[in-house]
């Protein structure tokens, strides 16, 4: 890949609200809000309305 032409991609922790379910993927989302994960680390913290945890056609 060409140096300085791409987005920071790491991981990032998504909360979706209306489960509760949080996960670690990686992410070039920027988010000024941090939350220390499972493993001790520090990571951007994004909540979302919907994910596939809570989304109806995964629900039983």
């Amino acid at each position: 890949m060409k140096k300085g032409i791409h987005p920071d991609y790491d991981y990032v922790i998504f909360r979706d609200t209306s489960c509760g379910k949080d996960f670690r993927i990686r992410s070039t989302v920027k988010s000024s809000q941090t939350v220390v994960w499972e493993d001790g680390n520090t990571y951007p913290f994004v909540t979302l309305d919907i994910s596939s945890a809570s989304h109806p056609v995964n629900c039983p």
